[in-house]
């Protein structure tokens, strides 16, 4: 009977790349399903023989566990975005942005203030 060994739902098109990548390698046999067409069914990586399992799962660990630390590193290495980068970086987009916000805001609490008055 077929097993799970990696579910694809808000995975990464690599890392999916690369877990099917790893399984050949492996000669594992698996097959894939997909989201179908519109996006409710179950994507997943599926084994066709459920003695392949541990070996899969023992694979899939170690290969998480480098992601994992590579992904780390990674966003270790990228300072952070912040609002005073942002603005520097694009200075009339950010000021656009935030005068949009005042905006939505001030309709927002109009009429509770003209509300207020009345009373």
């Amino acid at each position: 009977m077929a097993k799970i060994v990696f579910r694809l739902r808000n995975v990464p098109d690599d890392e999916a790349d690369e877990v099917r990548q790893l399984l050949d390698d492996n000669s594992i046999p698996w097959f894939e399903t997909s989201a179908g067409r519109w996006g409710i069914s179950f994507p997943a990586i599926w084994l066709n023989d459920d003695r392949d399992l541990q070996r899969a799962r023992q694979l899939l660990d170690a290969y998480q566990s480098e992601r994992v630390q590579s992904v780390r590193q990674a966003q270790s290495e990228v300072p952070p975005v912040t609002m005073l980068t942002q603005f520097l970086q694009r200075p009339v987009r950010t000021l656009l942005a935030l005068i949009f916000i005042a905006v939505v805001v001030y309709f927002s609490i109009t009429p509770f203030l003209s509300l207020h008055k009345t009373l």
